[in-house]
């Protein structure tokens, strides 16, 4: 287990890297102590979108699939979390219930769409343009269910003003439910963060983390030598599709609202561009990246959507022609190789030495 959780797949590896990570969860595990609970529930904000794009890592980096479907199932599973909470109440931790319903429903969608697509042999760029259709249309379909006619029992769709009234996240403790707000919900994101990220460290390192590996590199290869590069790639879109759905479940549990428009076209781009602005190749890399970006971008809105948006764009551009690797993990790796150069002088001297002798 300790191999799988230290593997080659993964950066991070040394005991440096443990050491920032024990300080990293100290950190995270004080911050509520020492700051206002709004900024706590901003912080919580910015890591449930970490889930999103660990799963397009996954689909993209790892296994070669581009995806522009994460809002797709983001949206299944805000909107699937809204529906089911609203019809089943929030007593006796049923919202939790209703969170792992809204996500199971997503994972059998992403069966569904990637059973046809996988097995149609849809590869390559129109892999992209299927899932981007899929996500334009179910923001068209939920931008016009503004009528009355369009509601599941009490759960009204509201069009684009958004679906509104589901209860908070709660789940069952002894003496009563515990409702997850605020600095609650902060610690539940960050407990969530840790044990995916060690779980996909683990799928990525083990032999089936290499076998995705060795599709994105070469798929016709992979299959020569036995492999049913099918069933891998489809049980890679349902995991990363799963993890976009459990952000879309904790976003809306987090404002207790969701609209269309974090569904729409402007929203399936930001998880690419923050994938390849980390390095999609890494789950570390897009982890820690898209954290600061999302940090970024929240701080760059305040003053304007637009110059933010313009500033997302501009960075894709610059990583595609500068940085193709992404900036996180190319600064990584960069100081990866002047370590052991550091560490590699000293030999050299000594040889130098030995031979002048």
């Amino acid at each position: 287990m300790l191999s799988y959780i230290n593997g080659p797949q993964t950066l991070g590896t040394g005991r440096g890297f443990w050491i920032s990570f024990a300080v990293f969860c100290l950190v995270a595990i004080a911050y509520p102590f020492f700051a206002d609970p709004y900024d706590v529930g901003n912080f919580a904000y910015f890591l449930l979108w970490i889930f999103m794009a660990m799963g397009l890592s996954i689909m993209w980096g790892y296994t070669g699939m581009l995806s522009f479907g994460q809002t797709f199932f983001f949206g299944i599973g805000g909107y699937g979390y809204g529906v089911l909470s609203i019809l089943m109440g929030a007593e006796y931790g049923l919202t939790f219930l209703a969170l792992l319903l809204a996500v199971g429903t997503a994972a059998v969608a992403a069966l569904v769409f990637g059973y046809f697509m996988i097995y149609g042999r849809v590869t390559g760029v129109f892999f992209g343009i299927m899932t981007l259709s899929m996500t334009l249309a179910l923001a068209y379909f939920l931008g016009q269910t503004a009528g009355p006619e369009w509601a599941i029992g009490k759960a009204r769709l509201n069009g684009f003003n958004g679906m509104l009234g589901m209860p908070p996240l709660t789940i069952p403790w002894f003496g009563g439910d515990v409702e997850i707000l605020d600095t609650t919900l902060y610690y539940f994101v960050i407990g969530l963060l840790f044990v995916i990220y060690f779980a996909v460290r683990i799928l990525l390192n083990s032999p089936f983390g290499y076998v995705l590996v060795a599709i994105r590199e070469d798929p016709e290869r992979s299959e020569l030598l036995g492999y049913d590069i099918r069933k891998y790639q489809i049980i890679a879109f349902i995991v990363g599709s799963a993890l976009a759905a459990l952000s879309g479940v904790l976003y809306t549990a987090w404002g207790q609202f969701i609209t269309p428009s974090s569904v729409g076209l402007p929203a399936a781009a930001m998880p690419i561009v923050w994938v390849a602005f980390s390095g999609r190749r890494d789950i570390t890399a897009t982890t820690l990246g898209t954290f600061v970006l999302l940090l970024a971008f929240q701080t760059i809105t305040i003053y304007s959507q637009q110059w933010a948006l313009i500033l997302m764009g501009a960075l894709l551009l610059a990583t595609v022609l500068f940085v193709p690797e992404g900036f996180v993990l190319g600064l990584a790796r960069a100081a990866r190789w002047a370590t052991l150069r550091r560490r590699r002088a000293p030999i050299v001297e000594a040889e130098m030495r030995s031979e002048e002798a």
